[in-house]
């Protein structure tokens, strides 16, 4: 329980966030506009990234790739989650009118409910995670590239001269 209290606390930081900007685009009925989406990947992005540096900081020497991607992984998920289950509720029974608003914005003839744009608002949610996750990743992990103390690289072989 102790290596998840960290990204559940972060995930629930990045819902919050989500949630927020979401709220304040609804103030200026921006939050049927498709493009705004791009600031979900923007807060998403902040969170997974400072997750993921706070651990590596917080266990120094010990950061491993798995544990790293790990961290990333649930404050994502937790993020998505808590936030699809608040756009459930906006979507159902605080604005009952913003999936016809949301869909009007989309040429044609969709009949759709409020599960179904859920449920892709949370697939959205879990691949932007894991994309970002990954990405991240690889910023965060260590070189196998660079020489150690005796100026060897890791899995680097030195072959003896025989004459």
């Amino acid at each position: 329980m102790k290596n998840v209290t960290l990204p559940i606390r972060f995930g629930i930081v990045i819902s919050a966030s989500l949630i927020a900007y979401f709220l304040f685009l609804a103030l200026f009925n921006l939050h049927t506009n498709p493009i705004f989406s791009l600031g979900n990947g923007l807060i998403t992005a902040f969170g997974i990234y400072e997750v993921i540096k706070y651990y590596k900081i917080k266990v120094g020497k010990q950061f491993a790739y798995a544990n790293g991607f790990k961290q990333g992984l649930i404050a994502g998920f937790v993020g998505t989650l808590i936030f699809s289950a608040f756009f459930l509720l906006y979507a159902t029974e605080v604005n009952p009118l913003f999936l016809a608003q949301l869909l009007e914005v989309f040429e044609g003839q969709y009949n759709v409910g409020a599960g179904m744009v859920t449920f892709v608002v949370a697939i959205m949610g879990f691949s932007t995670t894991v994309v970002l996750t990954l990405t991240f990743m690889q910023l965060f992990k260590d070189s196998r590239n660079t020489p150690n103390a005796e100026g060897k690289r890791d899995g680097e072989i030195t072959l003896k001269k025989v004459s």
